[in-house]
């Protein structure tokens, strides 16, 4: 707990600008000119004006192309501008000579797709790409070939050529200076090449691809071509590539503080150590040339055999937020979408001579929208982010960030308040974060803020308040809407809707924050509240009761209504770009925008869907139509056939770490369900989820025999879609679990941790089976 801070104490920090004059690189200015997008040193350029882009990563090959559309659409409603895209080589062509680009292979068609839905994308050419893929992407021939990979080796430019040249044929016409490929990165973590990247791109130029923003990893201290390539970073909060026993590594721990360090020598560190045998040069600073950017921040974590991270919502939310207020210029998360390894051992492994041991399927990565299209808890956190930079990224994007003048001393610091401060001088935004995962932080007692401007000191909230365990906030800083400013709040910014002559400003409340607002002499806030001291006021509705809170803030020069969330209804917030403007929602439930304007999406029963009229300042329910089954959720009986047998603590290992077992041993040890759809109604016209509650070490689903879905134990529950599993009434469904040994060297979360200690033996169980049933619906016209 923190003593209440005298006037010395303050947690202040003073304005700090650019230490640059604002400069145009050459890239996306005068080479590779683009209709919408250009760069500049300060910040991103989109449609003329200032804007933070948010891309997400899907793979296109790593899904049933039926459900592309629902996808990309699912992720523009979380507030995804840009989709970024690994192009596997080894999903291509596998054999030599031999590409495909048909059925979820179809790049270009991929392509046309996301601009039909409204999507830029940044297609991550490679050659070698990682992505936990067999070879890191290349495939078996060109991993065999005698040649110096990922050099200028002249035998293997020769194979790059060719591929790329491939590559460009199938993209000829959807890219150049209108196109909605808006960016291209060469290679993947590749550290002392800068020739090869910059021969890359020449070659990728020569096939016919082109974009106006060329980029590179960055991230340990990577050397790369900084006049030819965007250098764009990462940030995960925990990792499957430490060891299985290791500690919270400090790689991982420092995206939870505000830092204008950018590099991270964690990330891919043991790939780079198994393959090279060298360690990451000094963390490198963000190009002057560019603003800082990211492509590839925590949407969730892969699951490894021996080290198995399951981060929270908050955890993934936190890193971005904190991202935003050291000065990003380009939010990208990895992944945004999961899915589904192609078949036959395309996954990363130590066969391949690797250090880690993947599913041969699952690729979900606890994403914030799953490799079903499940949402994850993450979803919502970082959709409330995403509609506050599309509110206010024009604004935002400009403003250098400045760290407080008490800084946390080091990662192992829980007592100093995490925040930054983006400012113009004049008007800004203050971030706050204050979680972490592993480690909790305590309630943080007694702050108060000075913000040092340009032409003034700003101190609030009036009194100290306590920021909660878990807070991620960002508030508003003299920001003026339609000729009403607010000098400050203690409730996060989310949007702005309706008309520019009559807005509404809405804030989310943070949880066990009360929500006070500083007006400006003359203006006056009107509605259920107090008036404090020095024209502040304070909400005087229990917001705990669930109910949004409505107000009106007037100026001598403006009308300014106010709608307030409380914290569990601005979970439920989407804020979308609908037929009739930007459009606040409310929904438990995936939604998204169809072609028409229209809401549309799934749910589990009857649709409950509501939106806000700021005509009338209170949520109305979205009158729909659906199709759904009566019942939504089915127990199905699973029948064991096979007991579990007594596995051993090991299956092997490579280079210190666990091996996953072969098909032979899960066939011979694994306890083995039947798994009875008898009566169960499965169509295509109902989207249907098999929902596995189990315990152990592996598990595997087979259909007919044949393997279709598999799973590394790690306490999530494991949600297969049973028409892309071929799941139907009349097959034979057969579910292997594989007992954890009780000395089997695996890194488990903590909960899952528990239950194998509290496991007299090894561990088996099988919890629950269910189907899930979704509801299809659709707005009505109104």
């Amino acid at each position: 707990m923190h003593r209440e801070q005298s006037i010395l104490e303050l947690l202040s920090a003073t304005h700090r600008p650019h230490e640059l004059p604002l400069q145009s690189p050459s890239m996306s200015n005068s080479v590779d000119r683009h209709s919408r997008w250009r760069l500049t040193n300060h910040y991103v350029e989109c449609r003329g004006g200032p804007a933070v882009p948010v891309s997400g990563e899907i793979h296109y090959s790593r899904l049933p192309r039926s459900s592309w559309e629902q996808r990309l659409r699912l992720m523009k409603a979380g507030g995804i501008t840009v989709v970024a895209c690994y192009v596997f080589w080894i999903h291509h062509e596998q054999t030599e000579g031999e590409a495909r680009f048909d059925g979820n292979l179809d790049v270009a068609a991929f392509v046309r797709l996301c601009s039909m839905v409204g999507l830029d994308v940044v297609l991550r050419i490679g050659p070698w790409a990682h992505g936990e893929a067999r070879n890191g992407g290349f495939p078996d021939w060109v991993q065999a070939a005698a040649v110096e990979h990922r050099t200028n080796d002249p035998a293997y430019i020769t194979l790059v050529e060719r591929w790329f040249n491939r590559l460009g044929a199938e993209l000829r016409g959807l890219t150049g200076p209108d196109s909605n490929v808006i960016g291209i990165q060469l290679e993947n973590e590749l550290y002392d090449q800068p020739e090869h990247i910059r021969k890359l791109k020449r070659l990728a130029r020569a096939a016919g691809l082109s974009a106006p923003i060329w980029t590179a990893t960055a991230w340990g201290g990577a050397d790369i071509p900084g006049d030819e390539v965007l250098p764009v970073f990462g940030g995960y909060g925990d990792g499957f590539w430490v060891d299985a026993s290791a500690p919270w590594d400090p790689t991982f721990r420092q995206h939870y503080f505000f830092s204008h360090q950018w590099d991270d020598p964690g990330i891919g560190a043991d790939l780079r150590e198994q393959l090279t045998g060298s360690e990451a040069a000094p963390p490198r600073s963000p190009s002057a040339l560019y603003p800082p950017a990211t492509c590839e921040l925590t949407g969730g974590m892969a699951t490894a055999y021996q080290r198995r991270p399951w981060p929270t919502a908050r955890d993934v939310a936190a890193v971005a937020n904190n991202k935003i207020g050291s000065g990003s210029g380009w939010q990208g998360y990895y992944m945004f979408a999961g899915g589904t390894n192609p078949p036959g051992g395309l996954q990363e492994s130590q066969a391949t001579g690797y250090p880690n041991d993947f599913p041969e399927f699952d690729y979900d990565f606890h994403a914030p929208i799953g490799g079903t299209g499940r949402l994850a808890p993450s979803f919502a956190q970082l959709r409330k982010q995403h509609a506050f930079l599309a509110a206010f990224g024009e604004r935002l994007a400009p403003m250098p960030s400045t760290l407080p003048s008490n800084i946390p001393t080091g990662v192992d610091d829980s007592r100093t308040l995490r925040w930054a401060l983006r400012s113009d001088g004049q008007c800004g935004f203050l971030f706050i974060t204050w979680h972490q995962p592993h480690i909790p932080l305590p309630d943080y007692e007694g702050a108060q803020f000075r913000l040092g401007l340009a032409d003034e000191t700003l101190t609030f909230p009036p009194a100290p308040v306590t920021i909660p365990s878990g807070t991620l906030a960002r508030w508003p800083v003299n920001l003026e809407i339609a000729g009403v400013r607010l000098n400050w709040a203690t409730a996060s910014l989310l949007t702005v809707l309706g008309p520019a002559a009559a807005p509404t400003l809405v804030l989310a409340a943070d949880d066990g924050i009360a929500v006070q607002v500083g007006l400006p002499g003359g203006a006056t806030l009107d509605g259920s509240v107090e008036a404090l001291d020095g024209n502040v006021y304070t909400l005087d509705v229990p917001l705990d009761s669930g109910k949004p809170a409505t107000f009106a803030a007037k100026s001598p020069h403006g009308l300014l209504r106010i709608l307030v969330l409380p914290p569990a209804v601005a979970d439920q917030a989407w804020v979308l770009d609908t037929q009739h403007g930007r459009d606040l929602v409310l929904s438990t439930d995936p939604l998204w925008v169809e072609a028409d304007g229209r809401l549309a999406g799934v749910s589990v029963g009857a649709p409950q869907v509501r939106r806000y009229a700021t005509e009338y300042g209170r949520f109305e329910t979205v009158k729909t139509k659906s199709t759904g089954p009566a019942i939504q959720r089915q127990a199905l009986a699973g029948e064991r056939v096979q007991m579990a047998k007594r596995v051993p603590d090991s299956f092997g290992s490579r280079a210190g770490r666990a091996a996953a077992p072969l098909d032979s041993a899960i066939n011979d040890l694994a306890e083995i369900y039947r798994v009875d759809l008898t009566g169960m109604a499965l169509t295509d016209e109902v989207p249907t989820e098999l929902e596995i509650s189990w315990a152990g070490d592996v598990a595997r689903l087979l259909v007919d025999g044949r393997v279709v879905a598999d799973r590394f134990w790690d306490g999530s529950p494991w949600i297969v879609d049973t028409h892309d599993a071929g799941i139907l009434p009349g097959r034979d469904i057969r579910l292997q679990i594989l007992p954890l040994a009780k000395g089997a060297r695996v890194g488990l979360p903590i909960e899952a941790q528990s239950r194998r200690d509290a496991a007299a033996t090894d561990l088996v169980a099988l919890d629950k089976l269910e189907l899930l049933h979704w509801t299809k619906w659709r707005e009505e016209r109104r």
